[in-house]
Formats: structure tokens, sequence, C-alpha cells
């Protein structure tokens, strides 16, 4: 049985953000699966999905740090400037970190590891909501 349903994810400063619990959130209908796949493809351009650590927030501060020292704003010698001196660079990081994500389904619930959250790794410096389509298929319980 496939579906698919359209998140949208708040606003949020610049930054990378644990958004695990608002996807879930917008997804109940997982529960019923016994064993699935769900795909989230993040639907922007200058934003991105990860998984890393849901415990200690200084990682996800230590990420947004070494993104901007891998991709510094303001660089010289780019084209791409029409939305402002963030674009270009919030489009590097979000193709270096990619746009999606596959997640197993186990018992009603995503099987990530004990110590594993979905970021949002917000790359602009004003991005807005951010959209995200959500398919799965699998085993209904």
């Amino acid at each position: 049985m496939w579906q698919q349903k359209s998140i949208t994810l708040r606003p949020r400063s610049r930054g990378f953000h644990l958004v695990t619990d608002e996807v879930l959130a917008a997804l109940p209908e997982l529960a019923k699966y016994r064993v699935g796949l769900l795909h989230l493809l993040l639907q922007h351009t200058s934003a991105s999905l990860t998984v890393n650590e849901n415990a200690d927030p200084s990682v996800r501060r230590d990420f947004e740090r070494f993104f901007n020292r891998l991709v510094p704003q303001g660089e010289g010698g780019y084209e791409h400037d029409y939305e402002g001196p963030d674009d270009l660079p919030a489009h590097f990081k979000a193709s270096l970190l990619g746009c999606q994500l596959t997640l197993p389904i186990q018992d009603g619930h995503l099987a990530m590891g004990t110590w594993q959250g979905i970021y949002l790794g917000e790359h602009r410096d004003h991005g807005g909501p951010r959209r995200i389509v959500a398919t799965w298929q699998g085993e209904l319980v």
C-alpha cells in the first residue's frame, strides 16, 4: 500500500534544526505499519535534510559552523546572486547534504538509532516555511 502526504515545516532561522517530532506528528498513519519505508523529499534548493545526533544541540551548532567555513558567504566570482548573498551558498550546502531521506519503518516507528534524528538544514537567513513530500509503503499491522 502506497501513501503520500505534504508536510509544511514552520519557518526557522538559519542553522540546523531537529525536526523529527514535527515530521512524525504530521504522519500518525505510520503507527499502522509493521514494516515499510518512508521517503522524505524536501521541495527546496536552499535547505537540506540529513540524519544525525538528536540529543546534544551543540552538534547542530557545530554543523552550522563547519558548513559556513566550508561554503563561506561573500565569496567572489559567482554569478548567481539574484536573491541575495546567502542564496548561492545555500544552494551549495543543500547539494552537499541532499534534499531527501529514505528511512525504515518498524513496528509503527522509524527504525533509527537511539541517538539519531532528522535535521532540517536551513541555509538561508530567512528561508520561510519548508515543504516536504512524504511517501511511504509497507505492510500494515
